[in-house]
């Protein structure tokens, strides 16, 4: 093998003799699927934009597809991989598979919905197949945690995409939508097949693309945001006069706090942007209950 090349890239008789090896049967708890052919983590790679002088933050790396694409491009990746066995295994595949860039990658074992920092270089970007069943709060938690995060590119199921990506008043606009909107600019990005997985998927998958931008100006928290958002859409096809009553105290102060803010008492969530949730957070932090 010429050792200087870059790296090779998994394909289907790799990835099950991986997972032979490791005595590895994929579990629907973690959201263990994992991704075949190489064509598609190079194009998830060259959605990103990731390059050279980026440090990538991959959430689930699994067998290691994703992560030797990222490392083709010059970058450096930290990995958090919460299965032991995977987390144990990683290492090696990294130096049978990509040898020379073996350097470039650090592998965290921990669940990346409780981690609390990483070693190394802050991250760049964030860029994964995330674990569909835990994808949205762990977006999330990873925007909040690292504001080094500049932009990123994940899959999570179509359904998923679509609600994160969606604009107010759109039939799949929701909590997701809005407080992804607090930390970026998120759209679409593709859709990818069930066959490039093994095993395959029952539901249908799709890329998310984010550019961070920075938070509504506000003298108020995003917690205290996202509870109005939580609770604009627990009863998503109710009023926000009566919806945000629990907040407010009374439905009187829902009402005046709404009026304040310029937002119709009658109005739903759903119609609502980040700055409408903002200004409603704002009335209702400076109401007397």
């Amino acid at each position: 093998m010429n050792t200087s090349a870059g790296p090779r890239l998994l394909g289907p008789a790799e990835v099950r003799s991986l997972a032979a090896s490791l005595d590895l049967r994929p579990t629907k708890q973690r959201g263990q699927n994992f991704v075949i052919d190489a064509n598609t983590v190079r194009r998830i790679v060259r959605e990103s934009g990731v390059t050279g002088g980026d440090v990538v933050l991959e959430v689930g790396p699994g067998l290691g597809s994703l992560t030797l694409a990222l490392l083709e491009t010059g970058a450096s990746v930290t990995a958090i991989e919460i299965d032991p066995v995977l987390a144990g295994a990683l290492p090696g595949t990294i130096a049978e598979f990509a040898p020379q860039q073996a350097d470039r990658v650090r592998v965290v074992l921990a669940d990346a919905l409780q981690v609390a920092d990483l070693p190394g270089p802050a991250p760049t970007a964030l860029v994964a197949n995330l674990p569909y069943n835990v994808s949205v709060p762990v977006l999330l938690h990873l925007m909040a945690l690292l504001p080094s995060l500049e932009r990123g590119l994940v899959m999570v199921q179509s359904e998923v995409a679509d609600r994160l990506a969606a604009p107010p008043g759109s039939k799949t606009y929701g909590v997701p939508s809005v407080k992804a909107a607090w930390f970026a600019d998120v759209r679409r990005a593709g859709a990818i097949g069930r066959n490039v997985f093994w095993p395959a998927p029952n539901v249908d998958s799709g890329l998310v693309a984010w550019t961070r931008r920075d938070p509504p100006t506000t003298e108020v928290t995003r917690e205290q945001v996202f509870a109005v958002i939580d609770a604009a859409f627990a009863q998503r096809r109710k009023a926000l006069r009566g919806v945000l009553r629990g907040l407010a105290g009374s439905a009187a102060a829902s009402e005046a706090a709404l009026v304040a803010a310029g937002i119709d008492p009658l109005a739903r969530g759903e119609s609502l942007g980040i700055s409408d949730f903002v200004r409603i957070a704002e009335e209702l932090a400076g109401s007397p209950l």
